[in-house]
């Protein structure tokens, strides 16, 4: 497949106890973008998207399994409040219910958690992504689509490469699309952010 930089305007509506919730938008003003074949977005995402034109509109349905995958309550995790603080003080700033968190293990692999509960000596997180186990419907425009230049994909290739890629929730892909009322620093689900 050719690498093409292509930007589209979407929004993105998943199932809520049986009602369509959107839950992330691109706009026009601020697309989400990418390069085609370089693993920065969700598989079946590129190849719906990738076929179109300039100014084709599209429609479809990711199935969860294609997407992030089912829910797994076992990625519900009680941990240590000691682990959020700095300077021997627990950081409740940017460790509240709802905060998308970075983490990282034993081996510095980095990966993003929610917090869920937070209690006097634990915080909940759930290492399961914000859509795990929800079909992703997408609506939307493609707004640019062409090759891409040497430049554009060494760009896209040394930032994935510094921040370990867009694999889980999180990381700032720079597309600047308002993600459930996030900011941009919280990635879109057009890659492979949350």
């Amino acid at each position: 497949m050719d690498n093409k930089y292509i930007t589209v305007a979407y929004k993105l509506y998943v199932d809520n106890q049986g009602k369509e919730e959107l839950v992330e938008e691109a706009t026009a003003e601020h697309p989400f973008q990418f390069i085609s074949g370089v693993g920065s977005t969700l598989d079946r995402f590129e190849n719906e998207v990738a076929s179109l034109n300039q100014g084709d509109t599209f429609e479809f349905i990711i199935p969860s399994e294609e997407a992030y995958g089912e829910y797994m309550p076992e990625g519900v995790k009680s941990v240590s409040k000691d682990m959020f603080n700095i300077d021997g003080k627990f950081d409740s700033e940017r460790i509240f219910p709802g905060a998308i968190v970075p983490l990282q293990d034993s081996e510095g692999h980095q990966f993003y958690a929610t917090v869920g509960e937070v209690t006097d000596t634990t915080v909940t997180v759930d290492l399961n992504h914000p859509h795990a186990g929800k079909n992703l419907k997408f609506v939307g425009s493609v707004i640019i689509s062409r090759e891409a230049t040497n430049e554009e994909i060494q760009e896209i290739v040394s930032s994935m490469s510094e921040e370990g890629g867009c694999s889980g929730c999180g990381g700032s892909c720079g597309n600047g699309c308002d993600c459930d009322g996030g900011d941009e620093e919280e990635g879109c689900c057009g890659g492979k952010c949350c």
